[in-house]
């Protein structure tokens, strides 16, 4: 489906995501919330602290456990923003393969029901990912997001659990990074104006 162009992505918003259907493995293209919720969690707030998982736990915690055996989807995007400490302040910097293709971040979702109102629909969300930063990246921030290699998007879809959590490694591919404007720590801020240089 046609979807209209992002720039500023903020967690809570909705997210285009694909997932494999597990009753008959057919590719679903749909929004998700960022931000899991676990299906045993109480309140759905606590999915604002659930944006990113860290892939060398995610296997033994229980909020990420069984959507990394059951529930893996892709996040797809052409960049992401990260921030350096420079002394007091932070400055924003705009991340994208060198070859300026889109790709795939690696990410797991979930289906919260409100037993309050058991016939309210499911409250779908997403979390992202990450693992030790590559070389690039690192002079930035220590840690990064899971891209997934072209190759390998199928496999993080429908591959056994322990070949799964195999896919979780730094990108070992080329990367671009630059300063931009901060613009960008304002989610309003939805425009390409965001992604100017610093």
């Amino acid at each position: 489906p046609e979807t209209p162009p992002r720039y500023n992505i903020a967690p809570s918003q909705a997210v285009p995501a694909v997932i494999q259907s597990r009753e008959t493995g057919a590719r679903e293209f749909r929004p998700f919330k960022w931000g899991l919720v676990p299906s045993w969690a109480k309140d759905p707030a606590i999915g604002n602290r659930m944006i990113n998982a860290r892939s060398e736990t995610a296997a033994t915690k229980p909020t990420f456990r069984k959507p990394l055996r059951e529930r893996r989807c892709l996040i797809l995007a052409d960049g992401f923003y990260e921030w350096k400490r420079e002394g007091s302040r932070k400055q924003p910097h705009y991340i994208k393969l060198q070859s300026g293709d889109p790709f795939a971040f690696a990410g797991l979702w979930e289906s919260w029901h409100d037993k309050a109102h058991p016939d309210a629909p499911p409250v779908e969300t997403f979390t992202i990912l990450t693992t030790d930063a590559n070389e690039t990246v690192a002079a930035i921030h220590d840690r990064m997001p899971v891209i997934l290699p072209a190759g390998l998007v199928e496999d993080w879809l429908s591959a056994p659990p322990d070949r799964a959590q195999a896919l979780l490694a730094p990108y070992a591919g080329p990367v671009a990074v630059r300063a931009i404007a901060k613009l960008v720590g304002n989610p309003r801020n939805d425009t390409p104006d965001v992604l100017a240089d610093a």
